[in-house]
Formats: C-alpha cells, structure tokens, sequence
C-alpha cells in the first residue's frame, strides 16, 4: 500500500491490477490479491505501530542532519476534510448542509500534524474527529500524541490558523514545553481591535528586504490575556508583505515567545503555516488520493491516511535528501514517479550461477 502510494496508484483497485501485472516480481510481492483483501486487512489493522514508524523515521532524519539548514523546527497544525458521500457510512462521517440547513451529504474530518520549517515537509501524524466533535478538540488529542511520539526536544514552536486560538489548545502546548505561533483573527476581537488600535498609529518595528519582496513587521508583547488564557501577557506582530506587482499581504499572529526571539525568525515562523496547506494538504489531495474514499470503514480511513503520511514522509526524504548525492539535480516528485514505473518494467533476472 505504501509503494502504491508513492507510485499513485491510491484505488485498491489499482494496487490490486498493479499487483496482478509482470511487474509483481520487481515489487518482490508473492501473490497476488484482490481489492477486497485490502479492505477487511485495514479494518483490522492498529494504527500504533504506523504512527510509531512514522516517528522513527522522523527521528532517523534527524539524526542523518536532515534538518540542518532549518534554523528552527516547527509542528503545523491544520484541519481538512476528505471522503465526500450522499449516505452515512461511518461514525467519522459528518453533515454538510447549505444555507437552509438541509443536510446535503457527509464528508470526513481530520486535523493533520506535519515538520515544517525549512525545505522539507514531512506529514507526521493524524488525528480524526467524528460528530460532536471539533477540530481544536481534535487537535489537542494530536499535539499530545507527537509530542508523546517525536519528544520535547525535536520541535522548536507550534504554528496553527486562528481556529487553534484557543486557551485549551494553547495550555496543551504549554504542557508539551513548545511555544506557539497561532493566527490572530476576528475569533478573539477585543485582542484584534487593540493591535489594530496600536499598530495602526505608529511606523513598523522593522523593514527589510525578501527577494523582490519588501517586508515591515510591527511588534508588541505587552497585550493583555483574554479571560481563560493562563498567559501573563501576549505578544503580537503585524506583517505586511509588499509584493512587487503591487500586491499586499497582510496578517497578525500571536505568540507566546518572548521578546529574545527576534521579529524576524516569527516572521518567518508565521509564514511556515503555508507549508501544511502547499506541501501536506495540495500534494497528498491532488497527487496521493487523499480524499479518496478506498474503503468506507472508520478503522480503514485512518489507516490509509497515516499510510499516505508515511508514504509522503518516504519519498520525500529518499528524493530530496538522498538522491541528490550524486552528480545530477535534485529530482522533482513526479520525475521519481516516472522513473519508479519505468523501473517496473525493467524485466527481472535471476543469475543461476
């Protein structure tokens, strides 16, 4: 399952047609099986030792120097969903309604965990919630895993959207030992209108230069705490990112780091959210088949989804940290999948002597 990931045949049915071709013998598979095989073997499957792979893999990373142009090593944390039906099929499934609140179909959630920070993206873990549920509940439960999993001492801070903004989750991460780096949006108004209020009257902090790009950051880590938060205080930056088409890009992100941490290194940390969205959620949708419904079975859904980590985790490690050692350029993903199915075809030779 996992090499059908990489080689994005994600159906059952396709792994099930590629495990039936000549091309058995180069996957050094025994028998063949049928898509249904697949089925029932995910529903019974325990997730534990998928998500410990994962980790280990991580760890190994880490200790090959994967990571050593990254200055700083982030958790990101987003929600997402996948697995669109018309009918209930699971206890993940959830309702979509329109504007009436008709129920018009049910589709599946789940919060994903992925390294960002420098040039690598690796998906780590995930973490579904079903009905009643809720994606910053579900977060929590995730956060305590990989912290559980990976450790204190491999993530440097936590960066999530406005909708992990809340003192729950921010206290979970203030237990785990990793600051956080969290969107502020409209969710918490008083905190907004006042960093607006005082950032609006005064020239930013700091002003430089990124590509083509002019960058200024405004800068205070003296607002109040919003009731329930067990925080002294909060520091908030404000950037605005000149494109040179004109364009302008605005944010505020909160953060529990203090004033040694440079305006720089957050602004930095802040615009690393994009890479669950670009790198984990883009890729593992549009290329991977994530959401993609293989078998409709809560067991089988979450197995498939850690499986598409570790696959992602794999390819990327094998194609952007090993394989550029020799002497042509780094490959791109979809230059590996080519020459993976081409080697496929490559006819097997058994030496008898």
């Amino acid at each position: 399952m996992v090499l059908g990931t990489i080689l994005r045949q994600w159906a059952f049915l396709a792994i099930e047609s590629l495990v039936g071709s000549q091309a058995r013998r180069n996957l050094s598979i025994s028998r063949k099986f049928g898509d249904d095989a697949l089925g029932y073997f995910t529903e019974r499957l325990d997730p534990a030792p998928t998500r410990a792979t994962l980790a280990a893999v991580l760890h190994r990373a880490k200790r090959n120097k994967a990571f050593e142009d990254c200055h700083f090593v982030g958790l990101a944390l987003d929600g997402t969903t996948g697995g669109r039906r018309r009918k209930k099929g699971c206890s993940l499934c959830r309702p979509y309604h329109h504007a009436q609140q008709e129920i018009l179909g049910y589709r599946h959630h789940l919060v994903l965990a992925a390294v960002v920070g420098g040039d690598l993206t690796l998906p780590v873990d995930v973490e579904p919630y079903g009905p009643g549920d809720s994606e910053y509940a579900a977060g929590q439960r995730l956060l305590r895993r990989v912290r559980a999993n990976l450790g204190a001492r491999f993530i440097d801070y936590v960066v999530v959207d406005g909708g992990f903004a809340t003192a729950p989750f921010l206290h979970v991460a203030a237990e785990a030992g990793w600051p956080v780096v969290a969107r502020l949006k409209d969710n918490l108004p008083e905190l907004s209108r006042a960093a607006e209020r005082r950032f609006r009257s005064r020239p930013p902090d700091l002003a430089f230069q990124e590509g083509t790009d002019r960058v200024e950051i405004w800068d205070a880590d003296d607002f109040d705490p919003w009731e329930g938060l067990q925080w002294d205080t909060v520091r908030v930056i404000r950037y605005r990112q000149h494109h040179r088409n004109g364009e302008v890009v605005e944010a505020y992100w909160l953060t529990n780091f203090s004033h040694q941490m440079s305006r720089r290194c957050l602004y930095y940390m802040a615009k690393s959210r994009w890479q669950i969205e670009n790198e984990g959620f883009n890729d593992a949708k549009n290329r991977y088949g994530l959401e993609h419904i293989r078998h409709h079975h809560e067991r089988s859904l979450l197995i498939v989804w850690l499986l598409t980590c570790l696959s992602l985790t794999l390819e990327r490690l094998y194609r952007l940290r090993y394989l550029h050692r020799g002497s042509h350029p780094t490959r791109t993903a979809i230059d590996l999948y080519r020459l993976l199915l081409l080697g496929l075809s490559i006819p097997v030779v058994t030496d008898s002597t």
